[in-house]
């Protein structure tokens, strides 16, 4: 784990990269990556993340920046400009149901070639997908996610980068840690080794390439 300063992420991700960002409706996201990724005009990213939040808050800064050419998500239906440059084709925008999306981030993290869900089935999404009957049930069959880097948000770190989270923090930053090739951090704080109890590690450091510290958002 590396101590970085923000500004230094953007040497890290290129343009075009494909990341995954935690936060669910801005609660959770590192809005000060985000924030530098937008003042140094980086764009063509493909962005992994539960939803696009509100124009001025988490992901959402980032469309309406336009530093996106696609979005994978749950839902976008917060944000109107997500929704106007999806219209207008200036986005390419890919909806997947949150439970599916999150096991498909699960299954890019530990190696499973893809999950069997039945959600779908009957409907025009089976019309792109590969179906698999098992014990008389029709499943549709869900390739794994994975993305360059992971750019989540945690309460805080210790020196060896081990992680806790708050509240809604946890829903999706600790899974798409396990899900890329670099994991860049922003926490509130970081403190001594020890300092987080054992209970309380969220996500182990072994996951955690840089730690960058910013206020609370």
């Amino acid at each position: 784990m590396k101590i970085i300063q923000a500004i230094e992420v953007v040497d890290l991700i290129g343009d075009g990269s494909t990341i995954m960002i935690g936060g669910f409706l801005g609660c959770g996201s590192p809005d000060g990556i985000i924030d530098e990724l937008i003042s140094n005009r980086k764009k063509a990213f493909t962005i992994i993340t539960n939803d696009t939040a509100f124009p001025d808050k988490g992901v959402g800064k980032l469309i309406v920046a336009r530093g996106a050419k696609k979005v994978i998500a749950s839902h976008i239906g917060t944000n109107p400009e997500t929704q106007r440059q999806m219209i207008e084709k200036e986005i390419e925008v890919e909806l997947v149901p949150q439970g599916t999306l999150v096991e498909k981030i699960r299954a890019g993290g530990i190696g499973l070639g893809g999950i069997l869900t039945p959600t779908g089935v009957g409907t025009t999404v089976e019309n792109a997908k590969q179906k698999i009957t098992v014990d008389g049930k029709d499943y549709l069959l869900e390739l794994p996610l994975r993305a360059d880097f992971a750019l989540i948000k945690a309460k805080r770190a210790d020196y060896y980068g081990n992680l806790q989270f708050a509240l809604t923090a946890r829903n999706f930053n600790p899974i798409m840690a396990l899900a890329a090739d670099k994991v860049i951090v922003e926490v509130e704080e970081i403190v001594p080794v020890g300092s987080i109890s054992p209970d309380d590690v969220h996500l182990s450091g072994v996951f955690v390439d840089y730690v960058i510290v910013g206020g609370r958002k």
